[in-house]
């Protein structure tokens, strides 16, 4: 019998399930349907970066264990990317510009959405969201107004979720965050 020397990561299935976890909501129809999100390669990468930037926030704001886990679910979520740059057939010379512009859109938006979150209200965060989201549409307000509601709904709901380290994230039904949104608006 041979023992492995170098067991691989025990935390492994944890940060794929956490990375999971945040894909599956990104990714979820209602965002297209009812937020009016464009169904598009960077509408939905701007879904992923926007729910990450929002499990990481609440990651850095834990134990060493979870900020410890938080960038192993960023490490993954550069190695995705850059999986799938490749995959679209670009070459070993590119990927590397294309993933710096990757992080400078991850870390901006970030930014941008973390400053918005902190100030009272969702009027600067349906801006930030009207700009990255909905390329500043004319018709973007209530959309943005919409989703602003769902990502501070999200944010809070991160914030008092304690099971993380175990893999264990639980995002808001984004249909129910649209009614209520939609029914205070009207």
């Amino acid at each position: 019998m041979i023992f492995r020397l170098f067991p691989g990561n025990r935390q492994e299935p944890t940060i794929k399930a956490l990375y999971g976890a945040i894909v599956a909501q990104a990714r979820a129809p209602v965002f297209y349907r009812d937020y009016d999100v464009p169904d598009t390669v960077n509408g939905r990468f701007d879904m992923i970066v926007l729910h990450l930037a929002l499990f990481l926030d609440r990651m850095e704001a834990g134990s060493e264990m979870m900020r410890t886990q938080g960038q192993a679910v960023f490490d993954l979520f550069c190695s995705e990317m850059d999986g799938h740059l490749r995959e679209t057939g670009m070459s070993d010379l590119k990927v590397p510009k294309e993933m710096k512009q990757v992080g400078r859109a991850f870390y901006g938006r970030r930014s941008v959405y973390r400053d918005a979150l902190a100030v009272p209200g969702n009027r600067r965060l349906a801006e930030a969201l009207a700009r990255n989201i909905y390329l500043q549409e004319a018709s973007a307000g209530a959309r943005a107004h919409r989703l602003a509601a769902y990502v501070r709904t999200a944010a809070q709901s991160l914030s008092q979720q304690n099971d993380l380290e175990r893999g264990q994230l639980a995002w808001p039904d984004p249909q129910a965050v649209a009614a209520d949104a939609t029914s205070e608006q009207g």
